[in-house]
C-alpha cells in the first residue's frame, strides 16, 4: 500500500486530504511544516504532497532533502508563477487549491504508477546451465519490462514477447516461469526457426509408431512434455500454418492430439512466445492466423533494441568482458577509454549477442591489458548524435525526416519549440498523449496554451 506524506500548515485542509486519501487505499502521514517534515525518514515514503507556502521552509525545500520521492506542490491560483518556479525547481507536478478531488486522485495515482515503473529491481534468473544471473540494464524502457514481468507471472496468462534478434527474449520467458505459480515444474524452451518445417509438427505434438515413414517409436511432444508448466516457442512467427492450428487447439481447448493418433490428451501449460517479426502484418499476408495471434497477444513485453539503451551499454560490456575473461583466462584485461567511446557509439544491429561477441574477440585478439577498437572489430560507422543533457526525444526530434525542422530545432526557442510540436501533432493526439510525450501534466499543457494561445482542436483522437 503506497505511503504519503501531507506537509500542509492548515490542519482542516491536511485533515481532509488524508481522509480522502485513506478511502482511496493510501496510507497517510502528516506534517504541519518543512521542518516537522524534515524529522520523519522521508525515503519511507512513495509521494510528497507539500504546501508551497509554510512557515520556516517553504515546501520546495523537500524536493532536495527527499529526493528521489517525488514531491506533489499544493499552490493557490494567485501563485501559479510560483508552482512554475516549482517544477524548475524538481517538483514532479502541482495542483491547484482548492483542488478538485478527482483531478488530485488522478495525479496521485499517475505519479505513483510512473514511480512503479521506474523502480522495478531487475528480476534474478537461473539459466540453462544452472547459474544465476541478474538482468542487465537501468534504462526506463527496460524498468518497464521488469515492471511487466512481475506484474505478468503470477498472472498465468499467455505472453507474446517482441523485440529483435539478440536482445534477450528468453531471459524475459525464464525470468516469467521462475517468478509464476509453476516455477517448480518444467520449462521446455523450443526455436521454431530451427526446427525442419516437415518435424516441427512432430516435434511440438507427439507421434504414433507407424504415423509416418521413420516413425519407428511413439513420441511425446514438448507440448506434453511441458504439462504443468510452462512451453516457450521463440520466433513463432516461423511456425507453419497446419502447426499454427494445432497449437489454438492447445490454447482453446487445452487439447493435443498426436500425429496419427485418433485420442486426445488435456495438458495444462502455460504459453510464452517470442518473435521478432510483425505478426499482425504477416496475418494480413496470410502467413499467419489472426485468431492465433489474438490468444497470443494476451500480455505483451517489447524488449528495446541495444542502440536505444546507451546508458546501459558499457554495463552490460564491463559484466560480459568479465566473463569472457574468466573462459579465456586473461585476467586484468580492460578496455580502452576509446574502445568505450566505439562501444556506445555503434548501432548494434545484433544487439547484445554482437556485443558478447565483439568482446570475445577483443579477448582472444589484445595483447597488452587494454582492449583497443581494432581488437573489437566493429564495423566503421558514424557516431550516433548524443542528446544534450535536460532534452528529452520526442516524436518532433526524432522522427519523420523532415530536414528542416532538424537544422532549425536547435535555433528554437523552448516555448517556440513547444508550439511547433503541440500544432504540428494535436490532430493525431490526445491530450493526454501531448502531455506524456512532452513529459509535462495535462494541466500544464493546459496551461501553456492559454499562454501561447494556442488553440485545441476539437479533431484530435481519442485513446482506445
Amino acid at each position: 500500500m503506497p505511503r504519503i506524506l501531507i506537509v500542509e500548515d492548515e490542519a482542516i485542509i491536511r485533515s481532509a486530504l488524508k481522509r480522502l486519501l485513506e478511502r482511496h487505499d493510501y496510507t497517510v502521514s502528516e506534517a504541519g511544516s518543512a521542518e516537522e517534515a524534515s524529522q520523519l525518514e522521508l525515503a519511507g515514503f512513495d509521494l510528497i504532497i507539500s504546501d508551497l507556502r509554510l512557515p520556516g521552509e517553504p515546501g520546495t525545500s523537500l524536493i532536495t532533502a527527499a529526493a528521489p520521492v517525488p514531491v506533489l506542490i499544493m499552490t493557490s491560483y494567485a501563485s501559479m508563477r510560483s508552482a512554475v518556479e516549482a517544477l524548475k525547481q524538481g517538483a514532479v507536478d502541482y495542483v491547484a487549491k482548492p483542488f478538485d478531488h478527482a483531478e488530485l486522485l488522478e495525479t496521485v495515482e499517475r505519479i505513483l504508477h510512473k514511480q512503479s515503473m521506474q523502480q522495478s529491481p531487475p528480476p534474478d534468473i537461473t539459466d540453462a546451465g544452472g547459474s544465476r544471473q541478474t538482468m542487465i540494464g537501468n534504462c526506463v524502457a527496460m524498468q518497464q519490462v521488469y515492471t511487466r514481468i512481475s506484474k505478468t507471472a503470477p498472472a498465468d496468462v499467455t505472453v507474446l514477447i517482441l523485440g529483435e534478434s539478440g536482445t534477450g527474449k528468453e531471459l524475459v520467458a525464464r525470468a516469467i516461469h521462475q517468478q509464476s505459480k509453476r516455477a517448480k515444474a518444467p520449462l521446455i524452451c523450443v526455436n521454431c526457426a530451427a526446427i525442419p518445417e516437415t518435424l516441427i509438427e512432430s516435434e511440438l505434438f507427439g507421434h504414433e509408431k507407424g504415423a509416418f515413414t521413420g516413425a519407428s517409436a511413439a513420441r511425446t511432444g514438448l507440448v506434453e512434455a511441458a504439462d504443468g508448466g510452462t512451453l516457450f516457442l521463440d520466433e513463432i512467427g516461423e511456425l507453419p500454418l497446419d502447426a499454427q492450428a494445432r497449437l489454438l487447439r492447445v490454447l482453446q481447448e487445452g487439447e493435443i492430439r498426436k500425429i496419427g493418433s485418433v485420442e486426445t490428451r488435456h495438458v495444462n501449460v502455460r504459453l510464452i512466445a517470442a518473435t521478432h517479426r510483425d505478426l499482425r502484418a504477416l496475418s494480413k499476408t496470410g502467413e499467419f492466423r489472426l485468431d492465433l495471434y489474438y490468444r497470443l497477444n494476451v500480455m505483451q513485453i517489447e524488449l528495446p533494441p541495444l542502440r536505444e539503451r546507451e546508458d546501459d551499454v558499457l554495463e552490460i560490456a564491463d559484466i560480459l568482458l568479465d566473463k569472457a575473461c574468466k573462459r579465456h583466462e586473461r585476467t586484468g584485461l580492460r578496455l580502452s577509454r576509446a574502445a568505450r567511446q566505439d562501444l556506445r557509439d555503434y548501432p548494434w544491429p545484433g544487439n547484445v549477442r554482437e556485443l558478447e561477441n565483439a568482446l570475445e574477440r577483443g579477448v582472444i585478439l589484445a595483447e597488452g591489458h587494454l582492449i583497443h577498437p581494432d581488437d573489437l572489430g566493429l564495423a566503421p560507422t558514424t557516431p550516433r548524435p548524443h542528446p544534450s543533457s535536460g532534452s528529452s526525444s520526442t516524436p518532433a526530434a526524432s522522427g519523420g525526416g523532415d530536414k528542416s525542422a532538424e537544422e532549425n530545432e536547435d535555433d528554437l526557442s523552448l516555448e517556440d519549440y513547444f508550439q511547433h510540436f503541440v500544432l504540428e501533432h494535436q490532430d493525431q493526439m490526445s491530450e493526454t498523449e501531448l502531455a506524456q510525450k512532452l513529459g509535462i501534466s495535462r494541466k500544464n499543457l493546459w496551461e501553456r496554451r492559454q499562454r501561447l494561445g494556442i488553440p485545441r482542436k476539437k479533431t484530435a483522437r481519442r485513446p482506445g
